[in-house]
C-alpha cells in the first residue's frame, strides 16, 4: 500500500500523546501512517495496537521506540522516516517528564530540562529538514511558554535568540540550578516556567529562518498550548481543576491546527492557543505553584 502521509507523536503512550495519537488516526486516511513513539518498548507497541483497533481509526498505526532525550536516535529516525518515506508530514513534539510538587526540583532538573528541552532542540533540528512541504511541526508546550512568565533579568536569553542562543540559556539555567545560583539570578523555583518559555523561544528561533519559504509552501512551525488538560502529570498542581479539558478534548484543538487547510501567518512561529497566539512578551511570573515548593 503507498503511504501518503507520515505523522509522528512523541510521548504517545498515554495522556494528551495518546490522544493525539488516536486523533490522528481516525483523521488520517487508509494509506498514511501514524508513528507512535515512547520510550518503553512494551507500552509503545501495546498503545499502538489499542490506536489502531479503535473504531474510528483509519491509518496505519505503528509503534516506534524513541528515548527522546537521545538526541543521536532522535536524529536516527528522522533519516529513517527520509529514507523510508522521502519525509514526514507532521511531527507532534509532546514528551514531557512528570514532576510532582513533593518531588525536589534542583534534583529532577536535569531529567526534565533533557525530556523537555534537549529533545525539543533535537526534534526541531532533526525533523525540520524532513518536514515536507505542506507540513506541519508542532511543540506541545503551554500559556507559561510567554516571556513575561520570567524575571526581566532574563528576557535577553530567550528574546530573539537563535536556536543555539536557546541551547545556550537552557545549560546556563540548568548550571545555576546545580550550582544553587539560580534564585539569585532570577530564575523561579518551578522548573516548567523556564522549560515552557524556553521552548517556544526554541519554535520561535527556527521558524524565523524558516517562515518565508514555509508560508509560500504551506508550511507551519509553531507552538501549542493545548489548555488545562486533565492528566496525571498535570493535576497535582492546580487547586482547581473544574475546568480541565479530558486528553480526547484537548488534542481536538492542537489537531484542528493541523489539518487546517490554510496556514495563517500570524499563527506561524508563535505559541497558539484554541487557534489563536498568545503574545509573547505577555505574562505574569507564576506565585502559587513557587509557594507549592517553598520548603
Amino acid at each position: 500500500m503507498k503511504t501518503s502521509r507520515i505523522a509522528l507523536v512523541t510521548g504517545a503512550n498515554q495522556g494528551l500523546g495518546r490522544a493525539l495519537a488516536e486523533g490522528l488516526a481516525a483523521r488520517m486516511g487508509p494509506a498514511d501512517l501514524v508513528l507512535l513513539t515512547g520510550r518503553n518498548r512494551d507500552r509503545v507497541m501495546a498503545a499502538a495496537d489499542e490506536v489502531a483497533g479503535l473504531a474510528d481509526s483509519r491509518a496505519r498505526v505503528e509503534g516506534r521506540v524513541l528515548d527522546v532525550t537521545d538526541t543521536d536516535a532522535v536524529a536516527r529516525l528522522a533519516d529513517d522516516v527520509a529514507r523510508e518515506y522521502g519525509g514526514i508530514d507532521v511531527v507532534l513534539s509532546n514528551a514531557v517528564a512528570r514532576l510532582l510538587p513533593q518531588d525536589s526540583q534542583s534534583e529532577r532538573a536535569d531529567e526534565f530540562i533533557d525530556v523537555s528541552n534537549t529533545a525539543t532542540h533535537a526534534i526541531l533540528r532533526a525533523f525540520g529538514p524532513v518536514l515536507r512541504p505542506g507540513g506541519r511541526l508542532i511543540v506541545v508546550a503551554s500559556s507559561l511558554g510567554t516571556l513575561g512568565h520570567l524575571d526581566p533579568r532574563l528576557h535577553h536569553l530567550f528574546d530573539g535568540a537563535t536556536l543555539d542562543q536557546v541551547e545556550y540559556a537552557v545549560e546556563s539555567w540548568r548550571r545555576a540550578v546545580h550550582d544553587k545560583t539560580a534564585a539569585e539570578a532570577g530564575w523561579p523555583l518551578w522548573l516548567n516556567v523556564p522549560s515552557k518559555v524556553a521552548q517556544v523561544a526554541a519554535v520561535r528561533a527556527v521558524a524565523a529562518e524558516r517562515r518565508e519559504l514555509d508560508l509560500a509552501t504551506g508550511t507551519l512551525v509553531a507552538s501549542v498550548c493545548p489548555g488545562m488538560v486533565d492528566t496525571a502529570t498535570s493535576r497535582p498542581w492546580f487547586s482547581d481543576y473544574s475546568q480541565a479539558q479530558s486528553p480526547s478534548r484537548a488534542a481536538a484543538h492542537v489537531l484542528d491546527l493541523v489539518f487546517a487547510d490554510h496556514v495563517d501567518p500570524a499563527l506561524y512561529g508563535e505559541l497558539v492557543r484554541f487557534g489563536k497566539a498568545l503574545p509573547w512578551h505577555d505574562g505574569t511570573p507564576p506565585v502559587e505553584q513557587d509557594l507549592l515548593l517553598t520548603p
